[in-house]
């Protein structure tokens, strides 16, 4: 079955998605602004906000940086119909404490909240705050346990489990979920651990912008692992340049690529501090593009048609939730929707 596709923005954690030093987007990672920003997305008809989460900021540590899961309770109690999804590294929060956390914000938000698994990839993030940074495999295999407790938790079990990683005695969490049966589970990664644990636990597999072929090869891989119920879903991180015209659009792709090379001491810090086993360094090693999380390696620069045909070419490949990215963010935001989301009403939800 095609589902309608949804079409969503990633919040300003950490400011500038493509470029720091932008005299069009000032640094601004505050609250006020993500609030901003999202009260208008929703208003703007966009389906889910993604919320990504650091506790120092990846790129420099003296910049500022939103802390996900407090921000998304505000929003969840500020917005009336936009779905959060709130990005979770399992080794900063033992799972009984996340599940009910994520209990709480899915009721302020009347059912409207998901989390989004991420192993992890900034070594320093955890190494300095005296955690344990496991290597990456069993990151994944702390993940896949840590989800199973919290799984199992959210849907409002009574759980007791003697793991490798937890132990959990005869534990249950009111009140539970009241409108589903629990939150949605968003993961990501594209590793062989990530693509597994996707195929056993997840609701809905994010994948890092690139071509729709791989995207296509990706889901095609996902869809033949052994899955217990519900087929899994498909998401895309992408990022966005429309205009009126092809050459407007490349011309507004080569000053954000000259920004950024501004941000060469930033690549360095952020790449000294990756695990280089992470395969979303890797995929983005393959391409030029601007952004994060793959940014415009699918192909999403070009006129307000060339986009939309593009963004239905995912679509036909399986993907049903689109991530986007832009800069500067909230002007082109408004451009997306005013120019690109009719152009998609065929397959946008009714």
């Amino acid at each position: 079955m095609t589902l309608p596709l949804r079409i969503g923005i990633w919040a300003l954690v950490h400011g500038n998605r493509a470029a720091l030093h932008d005299p069009e987007e000032p640094y601004d990672a505050s609250w006020q602004r993500n609030r901003r920003l999202v009260l208008e997305a929703e208003a703007l008809g966009y389906d889910c906000v993604l919320v990504a989460q650091h506790t120092m900021n990846p790129h420099r540590p003296d910049l500022g940086q939103l802390e996900a899961w407090t921000a998304s309770a505000a929003l969840a109690a500020e917005t009336r119909r936009i779905e959060l999804i709130t990005a979770i590294k399992p080794m900063l929060y033992h799972p009984v404490v996340l599940a009910k956390m994520a209990l709480q914000i899915e009721e302020i938000s009347g059912g409207r909240f998901a989390i989004n698994l991420v192993n992890a990839w900034n070594r320093k993030e955890i190494e300095d705050a005296g955690m344990l940074f496991r290597e990456h495999d069993e990151r994944y295999a702390y993940g896949a346990e840590w989800l199973g407790v919290v799984e199992r938790l959210m849907r409002g079990e009574q759980v007791d489990h003697q793991g490798r990683y937890f132990q959990v005695k005869d534990y249950l969490l009111r009140p539970a979920a009241a409108t589903r049966p629990r939150p949605r589970i968003y993961v990501g990664g594209e590793s062989g651990p990530a693509r597994d644990l996707v195929a056993a636990q997840a609701d809905v597999w994010f994948i890092n912008g690139q071509p729709v072929e791989d995207v296509a090869a990706l889901i095609a891989d996902v869809r033949r692992r052994p899955r217990a119920g519900e087929p899994v879903r498909f998401g895309l991180s992408t990022f966005v340049i429309a205009r009126e015209t092809e050459a407007e659009a490349q011309a507004a792709y080569r000053r954000l690529l000259a920004l950024a090379q501004q941000d060469a001491e930033i690549k360095a810090y952020v790449k000294a501090n990756t695990d280089a086993a992470v395969a979303m360094r890797k995929t983005q090693a393959k391409f030029e593009s601007v952004g994060t999380n793959g940014g415009t390696a699918g192909g999403t620069v070009g006129s307000y048609d060339q986009v939309a045909a593009r963004l239905m070419q995912f679509h036909a490949a399986g993907i049903d939730t689109l991530l986007t990215q832009f800069q500067p963010f909230e002007p082109e935001m408004r451009r997306f929707a005013e120019h690109v989301m009719p152009r998609l009403a065929a397959i946008r939800p009714g």
